[in-house]
């Protein structure tokens, strides 16, 4: 039925693989998308919402590279919040809660615009490989398509077993059926494959639901975008969300269903999600507290179906019933759907190189939760890279891959690569050594003229960015430049609780006190002018503040990762034979073994290496 050969060919149609599939046809490359249902393309799994903590920053950095998935978000959001406004700007991050079903329809119809981009609803079954490269799929119904390079974004459809107490049925999601094949396959051509869980809340009517006795969660009132571009707008109204909690009665009537959850009788052995355990798991590893919260969070402007975020279980359908009828205002409540877990195969990620090509298959790149993530944003942002990659690979040209102090996107795919994972990886600002580099304001900056190299960004929009940074830096000369006398300033600074001033001072100096901001300033004439005439926005005047009120721990995480990246110069041989390492410990020779990291930064980062490993190492390397 297909006789072209495609220089890349995407298997599977979730937030991975329609970045995948978008970067390489935008990049050039002709390719095709392949996936068991069309109608289910880049469909939002779990929870209706984009962004959240560091998460939030991940879509930033996606946007800026010329992914679509920010876009996306902010054409289908019904809420925006900028979250951690409290803490330091490192640690902001925006989140938007999304339309369920208009999210997966603009993502289907800006993939249909894309050009060079062509679809085929079937199941992959089979890699068609000659002499250690992938060369094509077989498909289920017997068609054999071939290609230059093939990315695998199979998310938990890899032999999916779908859990709703003692029951369990096959299936990659609710209503649809596993993907079956290509785990065996690649087992058969040496990969180390493994198993993982993941779970979801039952769905419920909002119209059976009081929200007079929860409390309500609104929106910013000034609420901004996910896109650095002008085609996505802020909201002009937004739905709330709402906030109840569990009590001792439902955790009393969850426990009498314990002898049957897949949990605890053995059921499930695959290892689950840390930061997002089932309620029944929080109620066992949490025996201490008598409440979880429970977000209430709609699907859509127009739909009554209602996520109830907390409560992801896999116990029998009538416990959950039973148990989210004696939550506050969820008496009456009605299931759409029960909650289920479903388990999944994947491939641990230390079997993948930089560029998520696999270290034994040339060709062939993995992305998405079959690398072992959980998340939309973090599936995203490795199908962008996979296409990218795959692309560059095509056109005989090096990799993009990104530093851990340039993305949260490198520190990602670095902590997979190095590290790997034996439970769904999720990621935080925690994980990022260089977080105050990688702000959700500045992600723009560090990655434009990546995408616009690689053909992703328009030279409008790397236009529009320098545009941007450029009045940033006028207006942090301007600060230095408008000096205030004490008379006029004091008692501005008396009503901050900041000291006053005794001579003229500049008001770059008085914006760095930890006391006063930039709209404070403003109360000056002189400055007020100038921003006026200058037309600078919100987030830029913000980006103004971060820079001067941080520029010490800017400046001092700059020289730290300058200091790092001297070391990623230090290529590691790919047949460097560790055993003969005999001063290095047994576990760091095994581990590098495994892991075979590119280079010195690389190892360091791998679990079980000792700085005085890497000392023996550049010994060894004559360095």
């Amino acid at each position: 039925m297909i006789d072209q050969k495609y220089d890349v060919l995407v298997v599977g149609g979730g937030h991975a693989g329609a970045e995948a599939a978008h970067a390489a046809a935008k990049m050039g490359a002709s390719t095709l998308l392949v996936t068991m249902n069309l109608q289910n393309i880049a469909q939002m799994s779990c929870n209706p919402a984009m962004g959240g903590i560091a998460k939030g920053q991940i879509l930033r950095e996606i946007d800026a590279l010329g992914g679509l998935s920010a876009v996306i978000a902010d054409k289908t959001a019904i809420q925006f919040r900028m979250l951690n406004r409290s803490k330091g700007p490192a640690m902001w991050s925006p989140r938007a809660q999304s339309d369920r079903m208009r999210f997966a329809e603009e993502w289907r119809l800006a993939l249909e615009r894309t050009e060079g981009l062509d679809f085929f609803q079937d199941m992959v079954v089979d890699l068609l490989v000659e002499k250690g490269k992938v060369t094509g799929v077989v498909t289920g119904m017997g068609n054999y398509i071939h290609a230059r390079r093939v990315i695998l974004t199979n998310g938990t459809f890899l032999n999916g077993l779908i859990h709703i107490g003692e029951k369990n049925f096959g299936g990659g999601r609710s209503g649809e059926r596993a993907s079956m094949g290509i785990t065996e396959r690649l087992v058969e051509l040496g990969f180390e494959a493994g198993r993982m869980k993941t779970g979801t809340p039952p769905r419920v009517d909002g119209r059976s639901l009081n929200y007079d006795l929860m409390e309500e969660q609104k929106g910013d009132e000034a609420p901004g975008t996910f896109s650095f571009r002008p085609s996505t707008n802020p909201l002009t109204t937004q739905r709330s969300c709402y906030l109840s909690a569990t009590n001792p009665s439902v955790h009393e009537i969850l426990k009498t269903g314990f002898d049957r959850s897949p949990m605890f009788n053995g059921a499930i052995e695959s290892t689950g999600p840390r930061y997002c355990p089932s309620v029944e798991d929080k109620i066992y590893r949490f025996a201490d507290k008598d409440s979880h919260q429970i977000f209430v969070e709609p699907e859509g402007w127009d739909t009554v179906e209602v996520y109830v975020n907390g409560f992801s279980t896999s116990l029998p359908a009538e416990i959950q019933v039973e148990a989210i009828r004696k939550i506050r205002g969820f008496e009456s409540a009605k299931l759409f759907r029960p909650g289920y877990a479903i388990e999944y195969d994947y491939f641990p990620p230390t079997q993948i190189k930089a560029s998520l090509e696999t270290k034994l298959l040339e060709g062939l790149y993995l992305a998405g939760q079959i690398n072992g993530t959980t998340g939309y944003e973090e599936a995203a942002c490795q199908g962008l890279l996979a296409g990218i990659n795959a692309v560059q690979s095509i056109k005989g040209e090096a990799p993009v891959v990104l530093n851990r102090d340039e993305a949260y996107i490198g520190v990602l795919i670095n902590d997979l690569i190095t590290k790997g994972t034996e439970e769904p990886y999720r990621m935080f600002t925690s994980r990022a050594e260089y977080r105050i580099l990688l702000r959700q304001d500045n992600a723009d900056e560090r990655l434009t003229p990546i995408g616009h190299q690689l053909g992703l960004v328009e030279k409008e929009q790397l236009d529009r960015c320098q545009s941007k940074y450029k009045r940033i830096a006028d207006l942090n000369q301007a600060l230095q430049d408008i000096k205030v006398a004490p008379a006029s300033i004091n008692d501005l600074l008396k009503s901050k609780g900041s000291s006053p001033i005794k001579e003229k001072q500049s008001l770059g100096k008085l914006l760095d006190r930890p006391q006063v901001n930039l709209d404070d300033l403003r109360e000056v004439a002189e400055l007020n002018d100038w921003m006026s005439a200058n037309g600078l926005s919100r987030e830029e005047g913000e980006a103004v503040e971060i820079r001067r009120k941080y520029a010490g721990y800017v400046e001092r995480e700059k020289e730290n990762a300058a200091k790092l990246n001297r070391l990623e110069e230090v290529k590691i041989p790919n047949d460097m034979d560790y055993s003969r390492l005999a001063s290095m410990s047994y576990e760091a020779r095994e581990k590098l073994a495994s892991v075979k990291p590119e280079n010195i930064a690389q190892a360091k980062k791998v679990s079980g290496v000792s700085p005085a490993d890497i000392s023996v190492l550049l010994v060894y390397m004559g360095r």
